[in-house]
C-alpha cells in the first residue's frame, strides 16, 4: 500500500524546565512551520507569538527556541 501524503515535521517550542524541579527543557509541539512564529524577549520575559494572528502561545522565562522536529508526526 502506498501513501502519497507528505511527512509533517512539526515545530517544537523548547522552554526551560518547569518549576517542579525538572532537568530537561519542556518541548511543546506546534502545528505550523517555525517561520510562522516570532520569538521576542523583553527583559526576562520571552514570548512566542503566531505572526499572522498575534496570538501569544508562551510568555515566561527563557531562553525559548523553536526547532523543526527531527521526526515526522
Amino acid at each position: 500500500m502506498r501513501i502519497d501524503a507528505p511527512w509533517s515535521y512539526p515545530t517544537l517550542m523548547c522552554t526551560p524546565p518547569g518549576r517542579a524541579g525538572g532537568v530537561f527543557p519542556t518541548e511543546t509541539v506546534l502545528p505550523l512551520e517555525a517561520g510562522a512564529y516570532v520569538v521576542t524577549q523583553e527583559g526576562e520575559i520571552w514570548r512566542v507569538m503566531v505572526k499572522h494572528t498575534g496570538e501569544v502561545l508562551y510568555a515566561g522565562p527563557g531562553p525559548v527556541e523553536l526547532v523543526e522536529s527531527p521526526a515526522p508526526f
